[in-house]
């Protein structure tokens, strides 16, 4: 809200239920008056015409009957009014009413009374002009270089330009590429029309131009019309502006005139040959504004009305002054009266009328005195050391979030079942040969407080899948517990590039606020991998070396113990589900262990357990400077071949797609064409069209098959890439001994997407990252 308030000198409530809008408002010396000073000419949607002289003896006065002069009912609504040199023989104003169907022009002349009653003015008709097309708005100016006469140009509502001159009608024009009706003005300088189309351009149109183009409509000649016959007509400059246009205005100075447009969101300045001036965004939504000369050279002044009922005074896109109005004007003028020059003349939609200046009055607000007491020191030091604890305390963090409370208001438990199900859960799974196994969940959810609508969604990576991923429960009370189960299996004929998952609880407490409550859960390698007989070659081999004595297999893989012989303790084989075998060595005479696979992605799943099997067997005997290590090198070349295969896949998918585009697009054609030859009511031959129609059909099909195909091979390939990149991450953390958060960081550059999208793929996401880590982290320069 602004400091200051527009001052009332005078103002009017105008009818009752009646509405107005931005061409409702005219002022000018509409009586011809020999002082020079103005009046205010309004206009309404119910049909009044009324006319005011404004002079109050004190500012802020209510309205003495004597200030109206004229008030007529001309039945239908007036959409505009404007005071112009209307009348040929004269250079007198005239005031011109446009109503939907009828433009009429009206003098108004005052006779001096010699009694009490005072002045008396009459309102007469001159003459008028039945429209053929319902009108929207007018512009006048004195067209075509015409001096001492003002002619009228009315825009209706399906596009038509209606030119009069004065008394006799010139001709009508359409616009090109019409929609709706805009705004509409005239530059006299240029002789020029500007008006914004529907497709937020401002355009432009010569007066010339539109004289010598093709004629509106030659069907509905009257007598009074003339069939032109001309060129097509075509705007002189358009620009863009890309928003709705509320109203347009011209400022013309003996240099250049300067068309101002306001936007829904914006004020545009615009050159006479359609140059940007200078463009400024508004705060707030604009109802209306003004143009007026400034007294600064080169510059231009602008007042703006807004829907928060203010009255913004802006000296190009520099604002000046801002002041508070009573009501949102819908309309502004300027005028002159008896005792001040430069009014600020609004209304309102509802008809209020204010005039008003810019300025400020002392305010004879005086604060209370405050209560007088007297200080106590000893309470003020206790309160001091209070608050700066509390201080001290808050700011022992430097999070941006806040801390949890210490009970959380509900708590989720996850419990994992020891054992596979003795009855497969698995349904729908792409899995052949083996059963595949699945597993139980309990989730448990606890609640503290009174929480409502609770909801559990639970999400595993494919080709995990679970049997139920969304449970809705009832709302529940403080202490209570809740309990649901799902079932974990493999569906997809791949294997996982994890073997975890997330819970995600979302409810809302009894002030309403929303909140979430998250659990993450392991599974067991078992649910995708069995036991098998060991392997003694393979194409992809491991060496992973400790600090410790050599163990028995039979130790770390208790679950997998069936599948061992006697006298293969260091041995262990085990069968992807969905996958190769692998197998583990252990050295009968040093502390490394081998790991082999005929597929270099496996290894990682196994390799992982491998290491967190071990970290748990030695922290239960004790032993804190465990380690695993890895001697390289690292098999870059077998994970560069799985990058290229994702790369291809995704290459592929764009092929595919672009080739059913073209086939989609020759299909429609050849059935136009046969639609077209049906349509024909003599027959002629298809020329081989249903067999080319046939032909491109099953293109068609069997290009979408194989998109289909290839769209499944790249989901499995960004999961095989997954496991690759997991590897390769382990293989540099045990390589180069790194700690947790240096992990952290190789982990998010180099995974940094759960799903490939054709938009943005694995290898863009990386890339960047890649890019990010050079001038960053890795970045030679001892500033970065």
């Amino acid at each position: 809200m602004s400091l200051f308030k527009a001052r009332d000198w005078w103002s009017s409530s105008v009818g009752q239920d009646e509405e107005f809008d931005q061409g409702c408002l005219c002022v000018a010396n509409i009586d011809n008056s020999a002082t020079g000073h103005d009046k205010i000419i309004l206009g309404s949607y119910m049909g009044f015409l009324r006319v005011y002289a404004p002079n109050p003896s004190n500012p802020g006065e209510a309205m003495n009957p004597e200030e109206q002069l004229v008030e007529v009912h001309l039945k239908d609504p007036i959409i505009q009014v404007e005071a112009g040199k209307f009348v040929s023989g004269t250079e007198n104003l005239h005031l011109a009413v446009l109503q939907p169907r009828k433009l009429s022009v009206y003098t108004v002349s005052g006779t001096t009374g010699t009694v009490d009653h005072g002045n008396q003015y009459q309102l007469r008709l001159i003459y008028e002009h039945n429209l053929q097309r319902t009108a929207c708005n007018m512009a006048y100016g004195p067209f075509g270089g015409v001096k001492g006469r003002d002619f009228i140009c009315i825009q209706s509502m399906d596009g038509m330009l209606v030119f009069f001159e004065q008394e006799s009608y010139a001709f009508g024009r359409f616009l090109p590429g019409f929609l709706l009706p805009g705004p509409l003005c005239y530059i006299a300088r240029t002789d020029t029309f500007i008006t914004v189309s529907s497709s937020r351009y401002v355009e432009s149109y010569k007066y010339q131009t539109l004289a010598v183009a093709t004629d509106a409509d030659t069907r509905q000649e009257s007598e009074h019309q003339k069939l032109v016959s001309g060129k097509k007509l075509a705007a002189d400059w358009m620009l863009s502006i890309g928003e709705i246009a509320l109203d347009l205005n011209v400022l013309s100075n003996p240099v250049a005139a300067s068309v101002f447009v306001l936007g829904e969101r914006n004020f545009f300045c615009i050159k006479e040959n359609g140059q940007m001036c200078f463009m400024k965004k508004l705060e707030h939504n604009p109802s209306c504004f003004l143009p007026y000369a400034s007294v600064c050279e080169g510059t231009s002044n602008s007042l703006i009305g807004n829907h928060n009922n203010m009255l913004l005074v802006y000296q190009d896109v520099t604002l000046q002054w801002a002041a508070q109005l009573p009501h949102v004007p819908v309309a502004i003028r300027v005028a002159n009266f008896q005792d001040l020059k430069g009014v600020v003349v609004t209304l309102s939609s509802d008809g209020h009328l204010q005039c008003s200046y810019l300025g400020t009055d002392p305010s004879f607000f005086q604060a209370p005195k405050v209560e007088s007491r007297e200080i106590n020191y000893d309470e003020l030091d206790t309160e001091m050391k209070s608050l700066h604890k509390i201080i001290k305390e808050a700011s022992k963090t430097q999070d941006i979030l806040p801390l949890a409370e210490k009970e959380d208001d509900l708590t989720v438990a996850i419990h994992i079942a020891p054992n596979m199900d003795a009855i497969s859960q698995a349904v729908s799974t792409e899995v052949e040969g083996e059963e595949v196994p699945s597993i139980t969940v309990k989730v448990k959810i606890k609640t503290r407080l009174v929480v409502q609508n609770p909801k559990v969604a639970v999400s595993v990576q494919p080709p995990l899948t679970v049997t139920q991923d969304l449970f809705i429960i009832d709302s529940m009370g403080p202490g209570s517990v809740s309990t649901v189960t799902f079932g974990v299996f493999l569906k997809n004929s791949y294997p996982p590039a994890e073997l975890g998952g997330a819970v995600a609880v979302s409810y809302s407490i009894p002030t309403g606020i929303p909140r979430v409550s998250q659990c993450n859960f392991s599974l067991p390698l078992r649910l995708v991998c069995i036991p098998a007989s060991p392997l003694k070659n393979a194409n992809y081999k491991v060496t992973i070396d400790t600090n410790k004595l050599p163990v028995n297999l039979l130790e770390i893989f208790p679950d997998f113990v069936e599948a061992f012989e006697e006298e293969q303790v260091n041995a262990l084989g085990l069968q992807l589900i969905a996958g190769s075998r692998i197998t583990l060595l252990a050295s009968k005479t040093s502390q490394r262990y081998r790991i082999q696979s005929e597929a270099f992605e496996d290894l990682w799943l196994i390799i992982q357990e491998l290491n967190t099997r071990f970290e748990k067997h030695f922290a239960k005997q004790g032993a804190k400077d465990f380690r695993c290590s890895f001697a390289g090198p690292i098999p870059l070349q077998e994970y560069f071949e799985k990058i290229d295969r994702h790369f291809e896949l995704r290459l592929n998918s764009k092929k595919y797609q672009d080739l059913l585009s073209e086939r989609a697009v020759q299909f429609r054609a050849i059935q136009r064409r046969l639609l077209t030859r049906f349509k024909d009511k003599t027959p002629a031959p298809l020329q081989n069209l249903d067999t080319l129609m046939d032909g491109t059909y099953r293109q068609v099909i069997a290009l979408a098959d194989a998109a289909e195909e290839n769209r499944t091979a790249l989901c499995q390939e960004f999961t095989r890439l997954r496991s690759a990149t997991h590897l390769i991450i382990l293989l540099i953390e045990l390589w180069q001994n790194l700690n947790r958060d240096q992990t952290v960081i190789l982990e998010a550059t180099l995974l940094p997407l759960l799903q490939d999208t054709p938009q943005l793929g694995w290898e863009e996401s990386v890339d960047a990252a890649v890019t990010h880590l050079l001038r960053t982290c890795l970045s030679k320069s001892p500033k970065d």
